[in-house]
């Protein structure tokens, strides 16, 4: 399993309880512009229209920007690819909790191109000052060890 991109700031602004993985409608070139490197899940999220889910502001390049075509988004709107029940358990946990849906990482599986996704709660600003802290004593108690 390879991976193309991580969100890592979504482990510091949320609390991932659940992961689940989602297939994305994606064009040939998304393809390659992904496996070169060129995509990106800083400030993307999930949202549910209609009933499905659909990714928002990833930024993926086009893999050759020449021959992109005159029309191409790089953060267009892109659908994710679950099962019905999957998605009805999300809407629901979503909903039922006031969770929030977040992209963890961009990978790929059986050459397919995998999205992992979150229920996430978000962290309160004393909660992120406190995990800063613990992991800052951490490193001072690794690097003492060390000498």
């Amino acid at each position: 399993m390879q991976i193309y991109a991580e969100n890592r700031r979504v482990y510091h602004d949320y609390q991932i309880l659940e992961t689940l993985e989602a297939g994305l409608v994606l064009s040939g070139q998304e393809v390659k512009a992904i496996k070169s490197g060129k995509a990106s899940l800083v400030g993307a999220y999930v949202k549910l229209l209609h009933d499905k889910p659909v990714l928002l502001g990833a930024k993926i390049a086009p893999y050759q920007s020449k021959n992109a075509p005159p029309d191409y988004d790089s953060e267009r709107i892109r659908a994710l690819l679950m099962h019905r029940r999957e998605i009805q358990r999300l809407i629901g946990k979503a909903q039922e909790r006031r969770l929030t849906i977040v992209p963890i990482k961009l990978y790929n599986k059986k050459d397919r191109i995998k999205l992992e996704i979150g229920l996430a709660k978000s962290r309160r600003k004393y909660e992120k000052r406190e995990k800063i802290r613990e992991r800052e004593e951490k490193r001072k108690m690794e690097r003492a060890l060390k000498t």
